[in-house]
């Protein structure tokens, strides 16, 4: 562009992106996929697993709780690594040894086995993810995030609809093959695909615009204006450059999302790793059954991301679409408690919450990004996972340990929805309104 300032229309621009939109978020998406399936599957092994090997709900709890603890660790240095050597190279590092972990959990047999494979499954994982919502960063301007990571997050509730009927199938169908149990087959067969993927991925993903050579040079100018326009005035809103470690975390502006991630990842992980116990305690016992009733609530959640991602994206609106939905799932997971004694009306609830709390979990991740400055990003973002994903240890290990407590999950239940509601409390009258600015394409 030789310095000047290029003329780009609208319709150029969303030509562009769309182009780029078809060219990365089908393989982003299909990665997406098989990583929350790898994480989640623990969820349907547990309905096997637990009996065969003795463990109990709250071995259980910690050890699916404890893969967050390492994924903490070690997010914000994969992020610093990614800004180094491209998202190429991160990926193919995170998924073969993330494909390599998952398919071990099928030789543990003692619940200190089950820890450290876990945990060296989070720290293997760790940074794809926040990764991922970086590099998009590098190709969509903030006019268009919700709905870009809506589309690559849509993997999310897809890996719960799909996942809980395959899982069921594999378990119920492999179950004695070889001498191996349905639970150990499932970890193996289910974390073959991400060793695929991550050469994939190598070989047909570029870091950049400037590094896409399916780009003309006159479409890597209209990204390229479309980021310099959407980051203009950065510096004046942000005050600062310093993308230390330090200064993030001691950046209020960090802390206040990661509060507000905290409670996202509580509320999904209560999904994820409990769904197939709460629907077992309907009456429920066959587990491909399980499977596929769970698949109901995971459709609606579907839904629910590409119906509230794109309506933030039409309104240009991101605390309401985040906070109020997030309240309104709360209130219906503490009332889905009062309705044990109907499957029918428990799913229908329970789709309820799924298809607003995934979709106000999603749509979170369009803030991030914009709130934080350019240079901070990485860092930022990183630290913001990293610390709200601590969520996703407290929920499934406090509910493993409630429930071996008492007996149920409904206490368990309560305090998650609580915890949502200062969520959305926090995103509602604590997050500025700068936090999510959407700047338009004209």
């Amino acid at each position: 562009m030789n310095g000047e300032k290029l003329a780009v229309g609208e319709a150029e621009t969303n030509a562009v992106l769309r182009k780029i939109s078809g060219r990365l978020l089908p393989i982003l998406f299909v990665s997406y996929f098989f990583a929350f399936l790898d994480r989640i599957n623990v969820g349907y092994a547990q309905l096997q697993m637990k009996a065969e090997l003795g463990f109990s709900d709250a071995v259980y709890g910690l050890g699916a709780g404890i893969f967050f603890i390492s994924y903490l660790l070690f997010e914000v240095p994969s992020n610093l690594w990614l800004q180094r050597i491209g998202a190429r190279l991160t990926l193919l590092r995170i998924m073969l040894l993330w494909g390599v972990t998952s398919a071990a959990t099928m030789l543990v047999r003692t619940p200190t086995e089950f820890y450290i494979v876990r945990f060296l499954l989070g720290a293997f994982e760790a940074g794809f993810f926040p990764g991922i919502i970086l590099y998009l960063t590098y190709w969509f301007p903030s006019t268009y995030r919700a709905s870009v990571t809506g589309k690559f997050m849509f993997a999310v509730p897809m890996a719960g609809m799909v996942g809980g009927p395959v899982s069921g199938l594999i378990m119920g169908s492999m179950q004695g093959v070889a001498g191996l149990s349905g639970w150990e087959w499932l970890f193996v067969i289910e974390a073959l695909p991400t060793l695929v993927l991550g050469v994939i991925c190598f070989v047909y993903l570029d870091n950049k615009p400037a590094d896409a050579d399916w780009l003309t040079q006159r479409e890597k100018d209209v990204v390229q204006a479309a980021l310099d326009r959407d980051h203009a005035g950065e510096a004046e809103m942000h005050g600062t450059k310093n993308s230390s470690i330090t200064a993030a975390l001691f950046d209020a502006r960090v802390w206040l999302l990661a509060l507000i991630y905290f409670a996202t990842a509580c509320a999904n992980y209560t999904y994820t790793f409990w769904i197939p116990t709460i629907i077992k305690s309907l009456g429920v016992s066959d587990v491909a059954s399980i499977g596929w009733l769970s698949a109901i609530p995971y459709a609606f959640a579907a839904a629910g991301v590409l119906v509230i991602t794109a309506s933030s994206d039409r309104l240009k609106e991101r605390r309401w679409h985040v906070g109020g939905t997030l309240i309104l799932a709360a209130i219906g997971l503490a009332f889905s408690t009062t309705l044990q004694s109907s499957l029918t009306l428990s799913l229908l609830v329970l789709s309820a919450v799924a298809f607003v709390q995934f979709g106000a979990a999603i749509t979170f991740w369009a803030i991030p990004p914009t709130y934080l400055s350019r240079e901070t990003a990485a860092v930022g973002i990183g630290l913001v996972s990293s610390i709200g994903v601590v969520g996703g240890f407290v929920s499934p290990a406090l509910l493993g340990y409630i429930k071996n407590e008492t007996g149920s999950l409904a206490y368990g239940i309560y305090f998650i929805a609580a915890v949502m509601v200062v969520g959305g409390l926090l995103t509602l009258y604590a997050l500025p309104k700068q936090a999510t600015r959407v700047v338009r394409a004209d």
